[in-house]
């Protein structure tokens, strides 16, 4: 069990148990594999369908999964990676949007409601909430 997840130490919590459940599972399908391409493939769709599978998320849809990449070309641009779910931007401006801020921040960026998040880019609208 991936006990070294830093913040889900009670493993009686059922969301908690999910992700590191989630974590394990992702570990398992990195190792051995050094592909960029391969690895984010199927990492987006372990999470993805994970994600629409799980009781502990009942009510709650996903529409997307999966990664942004910096291109060394354009510094300052995301582009789309693999994902799954439904089409999503093909290029992101660093410091717009949420996976933007993320990333001119490096830092992780969880928002509960897009509609309130100042310049948020709307490439699905049916997308409530992003991490």
């Amino acid at each position: 069990m991936a006990s070294f997840i830093p913040g889900f130490n009670n493993t009686l919590n059922p969301k908690a148990k999910f992700y590191m459940e989630l974590a394990s599972q992702c570990a398992a399908l990195l190792a051995g594999q050094r592909n960029a391409v391969t690895n984010t493939a199927n990492i987006s769709s372990l999470v993805y369908h994970s994600m629409l599978e799980t009781p502990v998320r009942q009510g709650k849809p996903v529409n997307w999964a999966g990664f942004y990449l910096c291109d060394r070309a354009k510094p300052d641009l995301l582009v789309l990676g693999p994902f799954q779910g439904k089409p999503a931007c093909t290029e992101i401006k660093f410091g717009r949007g949420v996976c933007g801020t993320a990333a001119s921040s490096a830092a992780s960026v969880v928002v509960k409601d897009v509609h309130e998040f100042p310049g948020h880019i709307a490439c699905d609208s049916a997308s409530q909430s992003e991490i």
